[in-house]
Order: structure tokens, then sequence, then C-alpha cells
């Protein structure tokens, strides 16, 4: 989910038991001395601007930048405010006039919106207006630099201008195939999506209906389609100021998405929808790009950075490694194995097969999966009992239980 898995990527550093464990996470808190890499960045002359949602709390560990800023959060406002709890009581960000006062009166609203509205009308519109402004800014300067976008689309709700609805035809929209629970899943496996439930419009319990779920899968798809076109802008931007010729783009999200697969909305599950991102990288050498296979995690972003950029690593330990090799032979398998967390459940992942323990507060195992994604990469067959798996699952549930005891235990 999205403010531990950003805290894992900042800070280098894997989830546990006790630490990064949902959205409230503040780094400032739960790992106040570790050295994120935009506080290293910061540290060797470059300046740092956090533009939009990087760490989830406006207000977490902001002697990292130079400067903090989101949409709307620091104008004045009549309800003596402070900026974090202005931005989140905005954010939503609808603009036709029912839903604005459905979400003034009611603290919710749909779960998607489409307004005949500019680019820059919504906040990531407004967002990618400032990042422009921040790079001529700093084209200007002279100086090295750290330039976020922090856009929040696809996040709930899907807001987005009409002209991005208008780019699929609702006719042609399908379901997933899988919407069913996997074969001998775990009933934990599944979540209530309770955040997609939070919407109105939407069954407090039970599935939704057929046209509410093309148009959620259309709404998601015309948000995509909007911050594709945003990035778009800020490339072009990028390319015009002649930065293109020495700046780094790393393109990454949080989590992945369910979009009814194994009967699911949003986020909050240790399956392949849920836990696997995008992940680009553009280096000024690049002459084309190119597509790799290999087996990484968010930590390894950290790693990455420092030695792109030619950086000491910091002295604590870091779990990621540098996907800079992989960038030089994208035909490298990568990491042997990885390391995912969503609230009990303790997955180590290689690219055979996706194995979960789910864990309690106890430390005693309630239930396992095991998926093998060389036949069934989109999991709908648990074959955790399957005799011809039984080395498998003991070879997996011993790393995870060696390698990671600690992140398990807890502090």
């Amino acid at each position: 989910m999205c403010g531990a898995s950003r805290a894992s990527m900042l800070t280098g550093m894997l989830p546990t038991k006790t630490r990064f464990i949902d959205y409230k996470t503040r780094l400032d808190i739960e790992t106040p001395n570790q050295v994120t890499w935009p506080r290293l960045l910061k540290d060797n002359g470059y300046t740092t601007i956090s533009n939009g949602k990087i760490y989830h709390h406006l207000d977490d560990r902001i002697s990292d930048w130079d400067e903090v800023w989101r949409p709307y959060a620091f104008d004045e406002n009549d309800q003596d405010l402070s900026p974090l709890d202005y931005w989140q009581s905005l954010w939503k960000d609808y603009q036709l006039a029912e839903n604005i006062e459905l979400y003034k009166a009611t603290d919710t609203g749909p779960a998607y919106e489409s307004a005949d509205v500019s680019d820059n009308t919504y906040i990531d519109g407004k967002l990618t207006d400032k990042v422009i402004k921040d790079l001529k800014q700093l084209k200007a300067s002279g100086k090295p630099f750290l330039l976020t976008a922090g856009f929040i689309a696809p996040h709930l709700p899907f807001n987005a201008p009409t002209k991005y609805w208008d780019m699929y035809d609702r006719k042609e929209i399908k379901q997933p195939y899988n919407n069913f629970v996997p074969k001998n899943a775990p009933k934990t496996s599944i979540s209530r999506w309770g955040e997609m439930r939070a919407y109105t419009g939407i069954p407090k319990k039970g599935g939704v209906s057929d046209e509410t779920a093309i148009s959620l899968i259309h709404g998601y798809y015309a948000t995509v389609s909007y911050v594709d076109s945003l990035i778009g802008k800020i490339m072009a931007a990028l390319t015009n100021l002649e930065l293109d010729k020495n700046t780094v783009v790393i393109f990454v999200s949080d989590h992945g998405y369910n979009l009814q697969e194994h009967t699911q909305w949003g986020k909050y599950t240790s399956y392949r929808t849920s836990t696997r991102v995008p992940l680009m990288i553009h280096l000024p050498s690049m002459e084309k790009g190119s597509i790799s296979d290999a087996l990484v995690d968010l930590t390894d972003v950290y790693p990455t950075i420092v030695e792109l950029l030619e950086l000491n690593l910091p002295k604590h330990q870091l779990a990621g490694e540098s996907l800079v090799p992989i960038l030089k032979d994208p035909s490298l398998d990568g990491k042997s194995h990885v390391f995912l967390k969503n609230g009990q459940g303790f997955t180590v992942q290689t690219q055979e097969y996706s194995y979960t323990e789910f864990i309690n507060r106890d430390n005693e195992v309630f239930s396992t999966m095991l998926y093998d994604h060389r036949t069934d990469r989109d999991e709908n067959i648990n074959v955790v009992d399957e005799t011809i798996y039984s080395d498998a699952v003991s070879q997996l549930s011993k790393l995870l239980h060696t390698k990671y005891a600690s992140n398990i235990i807890g502090d």
C-alpha cells in the first residue's frame, strides 16, 4: 500500500512486522536515523524539491527537502487548517458541482468523475505546471537537482478530464476473466476492499454491478491516460530546456491495482496485481529503450541512484541492490527472490513462484499459498498443498524464516 511502500523505497529498508505497516507510516517516527536518498542528495549539494505526494504525510521529514509543495496545501484557508489538513480536505478534487457539494457534506463522493475541463484544472495538472516551472528555474540556477512529480492519479477517485474518458469505447471495455477467488485460496488472502467501499454508489457488502464495474475500469483507464499525457508534457519541457542531456528520469509507482481480478478492487492483497509496479529508468546516455524481465524491487531504487550519481553509499545498511548492471545488460536475471509484505502476509517471490505465509501476532502461521508463475502467472490456483510442490514450499518457507526472520518477528 502507498505509505508503507513509499517508506521502503525512500529509505532503502524492507518492511517488518512493526515497521512500515500501513499508509499512515511516518519516517520521522519509525526510521528517524535512516538517511533517505532525498536527504543524501541534499547533503551532496543537490537542490531537492518535493512536489505532490512523495512521503505520505506532507509534514514528514521536511528537512529532506529545500521545498515541499502540494496543490492547494499552502493556500490561505478560512478554516484555520494546517497545510496537511487542508490538503487532506481537498485532494479528491471533484470539479462537478454536485460532487463538490456531496464531498463537503459527507466527506465522501463518487468513485469516478468525468468533467469537461482543461488538463491543468485537476490537481495533477496543477502539479505538472509547477514541475515545469521548477525545471525552468533549476536550469537557470545551474545546480544539480532532485525534482519530484508525485501524481495522485490513478488513485481513487478516478477523476479525469472528459477527453481522456473519450479515448476509450465503453462497449469495448471488458471485466477481467478471473473475477473469481483463486482455487484453494486462503480466505484471509481476499480483502474486503474497504477503500473502494467508502465511496458513494459502491455497496458496503458484496460485488458491484456489471455497469459499475465497467465505469470503474473506464475511469481507471482515463486517469492513466491523463497522467501519461502530463508526463509527456514534463518530458517535452525537459527536452526543450536541454536538461534531458544530463538528467536521470525514474518513473515508478508505489503499488499495483486490482480491477476486479480475484473479485478485488484496489490494493491490500498479496497477489501480483497488488504488488507489481511499473519501473522505468531513462539515462541521458541511452539511445533507445529496452525491456528487462529481471526480478527487482523498490528498495533497489536507492542504491541505483547512488551509483548513477557516483555518490558514496550511506553508512547504514540498504536492503536493495543497484540496477546499473541490469541497465547495462537487460538480459540479466536480477535477484534470486524478492521479499513482500502486506498486512499479515509475508511473501517470497522468485522468477518461478510466489509463496506467502499469513502469520498472526503470536508469530504463528495460519494460512499459506503458492502460485506457480511458470504456468499460472495470473495466480488463479493455489498449489501449496500439491505433493509435487512440497520441495519448493519447504525451500521457500525456510528462506522466509531464515533470511527474513527479523522482518517477521519485528522489533
